[in-house]
C-alpha cells in the first residue's frame, strides 16, 4: 500500500533524473518552487486521506477484538500520516501521469479483499506468524524511510539500514507477506485475484521507481550491494 524513495545527489542544472524523454522535455514552469509544493501537496492529502481511512476501519476493529496483528495494522498505516506532516517537498517527485496511476492503484488494491466465512486453510500459528512477520518488516521499513516517506516515485534519501540491507524494497516485501498471511486465513478467489493484482502494480511501481533511483550514483552503488528488490533470490 506504500512507496520507498532515495534521494538523488544532483549537479547544479540538472532538472530532473527521469529517464523518461517527457522529464526532459517538460517545460520549466515544472520545476518552479510552486508547481512542485503543488504536487507535493497532492500526493500529502492522497496518503492522508488513503491511509487515514483504512487506520480508522482498523482502528473500530480494534476496539471489538484488541489483538496484537490489528494493532500492528493500526501503526504501520498511521506512520506514513506522521511522517508526511514534517516532509519536505521534492523537486524529483515524479510528474508521470502512468507512475501517479501505478502509485496509488498499488495502494489502493489491496484494501479491495473480502472478509470470508470459509475458513483459514493453514493453522492459525502459520498465517498468524506470517502476517506478524510481515508487518513488523514493513514498519521497520516505513521507520527507517521516516520523513521520505511517499507513493510516488520520487528520490529522499539513500536508505541502507534494517531491512535495506537485505532487499531494496522491504516495505513492500513486507506488505506482500501480510498479504500472503491474510490470503491464507481468508481464502477465496477473489482475494486471491485481489492479491495477485495487488502484486503485479507493486512490482510494476518497483520497476518504475528504480528507473528514477538508478540515476543517482550512491542508489546504483546501494544496489550493486543488495542485489534482490523484493524477494532474495527471486525478483
Amino acid at each position: 500500500m506504500a512507496s520507498e524513495h532515495v534521494q538523488a545527489l544532483r549537479a547544479p542544472g540538472v532538472r530532473s533524473l527521469s529517464v523518461d524523454a517527457w522529464h526532459y522535455a517538460r517545460p520549466a514552469a515544472f520545476d518552479r518552487p510552486s508547481t512542485v509544493i503543488a504536487f507535493d501537496f497532492c500526493e500529502r492529502v492522497i496518503i492522508g486521506c488513503l491511509f487515514g481511512s483504512f487506520a480508522y476501519r482498523i482502528a473500530s476493529h480494534f476496539a471489538i477484538t484488541a489483538d496484537l496483528s490489528t494493532l500492528l495494522i493500526i501503526v504501520s498505516e498511521a506512520l506514513p500520516i506522521a511522517f508526511i506532516i514534517g516532509r519536505r517537498p521534492s523537486a524529483t517527485l515524479s510528474r508521470q501521469p502512468t507512475d501517479w496511476l501505478v502509485g496509488i492503484a498499488a495502494t489502493i488494491a489491496p484494501l479491495m479483499i473480502t472478509p470470508n466465512a470459509t475458513g483459514s486453510i493453514a493453522p492459525q500459528t502459520v498465517w498468524f506468524t506470517i502476517m506478524i512477520a510481515g508487518m513488523y518488516i514493513q514498519i521497520a521499513a516505513k521507520v527507517i524511510l521516516g520523513r521520505s516517506f511517499g507513493i510516488i516515485a520520487a528520490n529522499r534519501g539513500v536508505r541502507t539500514l534494517g531491512p535495506y540491507r537485505f532487499v531494496r524494497h522491504p516495505m513492500y516485501a513486507g506488505y506482500t507477506l501480510t498479504h500472503a498471511g491474510f490470503l491464507l486465513t481468508m481464502p477465496s478467489l477473489l482475494n486471491l485475484a485481489v492479491y495477485s493484482l495487488a502484486l503485479a502494480l507493486q512490482i510494476a511501481r518497483i520497476l518504475r521507481e528504480e528507473r528514477v533511483l538508478t540515476q543517482d550514483a550512491a542508489y546504483r552503488q546501494y544496489a550493486a550491494r543488495v542485489r534482490y528488490r523484493l524477494l532474495p533470490g527471486v525478483f
